[in-house]
């Protein structure tokens, strides 16, 4: 008896094992050198908590911060309900819905630097295709990626595009197991489709989004091909999230040390704003557990 309490953990000792080294030990290696840096002959000293203090009196890493907190909060709700909104178009059976399925989920097939590069042909000021539309259409054509004021909204919806999709498949599951007889139960007590949703299916999607929400979250503090592939974290700093500074001060400014403490707070920030939201979807039943 006491050999076979040992199965489970066999059977979970390869994915266990993967976890740690290639996800524990790298935030581990992260922190600790975090707290070093080089020396004038290229050696590696303990710094403390120099980089941090660094990073702190710089008003280049704020203005970073403030930028990556302000698309965050734009564009992981915005995912969100974009992804809620393709998983209730195509909930239902109907013809082709396999087809519509699969339409919407094809953006995550394509890698994410080849959808950069798609889309910042797409959204040349001059010679992309989405100007000449405008143009057709007899409005004025935009600079897009290429304006400040533009620059973020833009990046914000390419990343949409492609991200929407696969987080549909998600709440798409969460949806298809809803029973059908609660909302049939609610129809036939008179309520409307937006009451249905709002009292039936949106407080039974609790924890698809939750877990939707805060897997977004961490997907796009992480979000680097875009900005380094088309904006170089312009114009004018418009676009300069944290991943980007972190790629800066390594492999630019070659202050390695920097760029790990720039990582592990990126992991501090992810980790409060996914309490955060798993706080904001806790359940009824979970709150008085």
């Amino acid at each position: 008896m006491p050999a076979r309490r040992w199965i489970p953990y066999a059977f979970l000792a390869p994915a266990l094992l993967g976890l740690v080294i290639f996800r524990f030990t790298p935030i581990c290696l992260s922190l600790v050198g975090s707290f070093f840096g080089q020396s004038i002959r290229g050696d590696s000293i303990f710094v403390g908590v120099k980089n941090y203090a660094e990073l702190l009196g710089d008003p280049a890493f704020w203005s970073a911060v403030t930028t990556t907190l302000i698309f965050n909060l734009i564009i992981n709700p915005f995912q969100v309900v974009c992804a809620l909104a393709l998983a209730m178009l195509v909930r239902r059976p109907a013809r082709f819905i396999d087809v519509f399925r699969a339409s919407f989920l094809l953006p995550m097939t394509v890698s994410i630097a080849l959808t950069s590069i798609i889309w910042s042909i797409m959204l040349d000021p001059t010679l992309g295709p989405v100007n000449g539309f405008l143009r057709w259409a007899g409005l004025p054509p935009q600079p897009f990626f290429r304006s400040a004021d533009q620059a973020l909204t833009t990046l914000i919806l390419v990343a949409t595009w492609k991200g929407a999709g696969y987080w549909m498949v998600f709440l798409l599951a969460g949806l298809l197991a809803i029973p059908k007889e609660l909302d049939e139960s609610a129809s036939i007590d008179g309520a409307n489709a937006w009451q249905r949703f709002f009292g039936v299916t949106l407080p039974l999607m609790k924890r698809p989004l939750a877990f939707v929400l805060v897997a977004d979250t961490a997907a796009n503090f992480l979000l680097f091909a875009p900005v380094y592939i088309v904006t170089n974290g312009g114009p004018n700093g418009a676009t300069q999230l944290l991943m980007f500074e972190a790629y800066q001060a390594a492999f630019a400014f070659l202050n390695h040390g920097r760029s790990l403490a720039i990582s592990t707070i990126i992991l501090v920030i992810i980790l409060v704003i996914a309490l955060f939201e798993l706080r904001l979807f806790r359940s009824e039943d979970e709150t008085v557990a």
